[in-house]
């Protein structure tokens, strides 16, 4: 995309200044608004107000759409519709989203304006622009975009309707329906960015999974132990996975039932744990083979719980270090490697001490490390199972364990039962 040739193409049509054209552009298609979108929205501000965008976009079916599109004609049926509000160019803006679905695929869509779609709709969207979203393509439904309900059903090879189960979501989803009951809620107070912000975050489940989620409009229903049906809701991605959020838009009811939480967690394989991109709670077998820099016995900073170096934090600069207590322990199980993390209390443990013990084994011995070597001959060479949150980065992947016990089951026993799991 050449901006520059775009704005002095329009610029000239328009007989407007390019350096001014071109800023309101690129200020336009930084916020995602597709080039032709762009081009209309200027089209207006300038003077022009036709719609002759050009020649009439090529109908495409959905699985042929991609990035190199600048705007398409698109029949297909509406699979899901969320509602929520986004701050663009300093305003508050409302906007509709979901997944479209033809015979030959489905893609997601946001609507800048409100075209009345409902989940079920089939219908005919003239001059949609592209853009990428998340590495794939999005239709966007815009003020130049005609869109016709058809009056003919269409049938596509996907479900209808946002009712998901837990283990279902990913990141990026939108206008999704869960029946959940909700493990833990709690209310906070950050800064949002019309100044401070009361939220309620916590924990939800069904029988399949357990997901976090933010309430940014905290809905009295959403508490503690209740079983709940929440409409509308938009997932996003927390620490490598998916989070489940609810906003003004969404709707909460009290269920007459109570929902099942599930009281295992998917038990994977490492490789299949790091391909899913992190996972809320994941329970993974393997044995230790290392215990890393940096476990035993810590110092951190009191404000925001840093590791620090010589009561220096990168953030608050001289502190005074408060000491704890955490291990930092490699799983292997053959089909990869990950970092588990064992905070305080898990440490505490497998080291037979609290900080306190650990202080005094230090200075005993006047060397801090000695903590670590007595966690490292406890751990490395045995088998573990480890549940808790998996979060990958640039940096690795890290499980943050919640649960963290040696594996006290017969490895004949447990290979019989997956043959026989796998004969069935």
């Amino acid at each position: 995309m050449n901006l520059d040739n775009e704005a002095e193409e329009l610029a000239s049509t328009l007989g407007a200044d390019k350096q001014e054209v071109k800023r309101d552009l690129e200020n336009l298609v930084s916020y995602s608004v597709p080039l032709e979108e762009a081009k209309q929205s200027l089209r207006r501000k300038y003077g022009d107000g036709s719609d002759s965008g050009g020649p009439e976009p090529e109908s495409k079916d959905l699985v042929d759409v991609t990035t190199d599109d600048s705007n398409v004609t698109v029949t297909g049926r509406i699979l899901t519709v969320g509602k929520r509000s986004i701050r663009y160019q300093g305003a508050d803006h409302t906007i509709f989203e979901g997944e479209i679905a033809d015979a030959t695929g489905k893609l997601s869509y946001t609507a800048w304006e409100d075209f009345g779609l409902e989940a079920g709709d089939a219908i005919r969207a003239g001059n949609a622009g592209v853009r990428e979203w998340e590495g794939n393509a999005e239709l966007n439904l815009g003020e130049s975009t005609s869109v016709e309900t058809l009056e003919e059903t269409l049938e596509v090879p996907y479900e209808v309707g946002g009712d998901t189960d837990l283990i279902d979501i990913e990141p990026g989803d939108r206008g999704l329906d869960v029946e959940v009951s909700v493990v833990e809620s709690e209310q906070k107070v950050i800064d949002g960015r019309d100044g401070e912000t009361t939220i309620l975050s916590g924990v939800l489940g069904d029988e399949t999974a357990r997901l976090p989620f933010t309430d940014w409009d905290p809905h009295p229903a959403i508490e503690a132990g209740a079983s709940v049906r929440i409409e509308n809701t938009y997932v996003r991605e927390f620490r490598g996975s998916p989070s489940i959020n609810v906003s003004e838009f969404s709707t909460v009811r009290a269920l007459d039932h109570d929902v099942e939480i599930a009281e295992n967690a998917p038990r994977l394989s490492i490789r299949e744990a790091l391909d899913s991109g992190g996972m809320f709670d994941v329970e993974l077998l393997g044995n230790v083979i290392a215990v890393r820099d940096g476990s035993g016995l810590i110092e951190r900073c009191p404000e925001c719980g840093r590791i620090v170096q010589n009561d220096q934090c990168r953030t608050h600069g001289q502190v005074e270090a408060v000491e704890d207590l955490r291990t930092k322990a490699i799983l292997d199980d053959g089909t990869g490697t990950v970092t588990v993390i064992l905070d305080d209390e898990l440490t505490e443990r497998v080291y037979g001490g609290d900080v306190d013990d650990a202080r005094e084994h230090a200075r005993d011995a006047m060397d801090k490390e000695v903590v670590a070597d007595a966690i490292r001959e406890d751990l490395v060479g045995r088998e573990f199972r480890v549940r808790g949150t998996l979060s990958i980065d640039d940096y690795g992947a890290n499980l943050n364990a919640e649960e963290f016990g040696e594996v006290d089951d017969d490895p004949a026993d447990r290979a019989a039962a997956l043959l026989a799991e796998v004969d069935a």
